[in-house]
């Protein structure tokens, strides 16, 4: 899917997914989704940044892991650590990553009404 939010670490490429284990954490650590973005805008200090969003980065691309996991007991992928994505990701890098992040997390907090045509039409 074009539209997809992913990142690539290393040459794999990892979807990203806002679940409601990740909205959730994202609300005890920021107070809320609406601070996040505040705490993010308004961070004059670049090592707290990284740090957001690379934390950020291992709770959206771990979901899909976990996931994956739960559902192949002993085949389980490793998780990302912090220090897979600092080691595997450049400054250049996290522009497109933070994107990403908002890509996930707009698609993921997103509503969609869909209507069904009336039978009777």
């Amino acid at each position: 899917m074009e539209n997809e939010a992913k990142i690539t670490l290393g040459g794999k490429e990892y979807p990203l997914f806002m679940s409601v284990r990740a909205v959730k954490e994202i609300s005890e650590k920021y107070g809320g989704l609406e601070k996040l973005g505040e705490s993010m805008a308004n961070n004059s200090n670049i090592m707290d940044t990284i740090d957001d969003v690379v934390w950020l980065i291992i709770l959206l691309a771990n979901q899909p892991i976990m996931t994956y996991n739960r559902a192949h007991i002993g085949e389980e992928k490793p998780l990302l650590t912090i220090e897979d994505v600092e080691l595997m990701a450049g400054l250049d890098d996290l522009e497109g990553m933070q994107d990403a992040i908002l890509l996930a997390m707009s698609r993921g907090t997103s509503r969609s009404i869909v209507s069904e045509q009336s039978k009777n039409a």
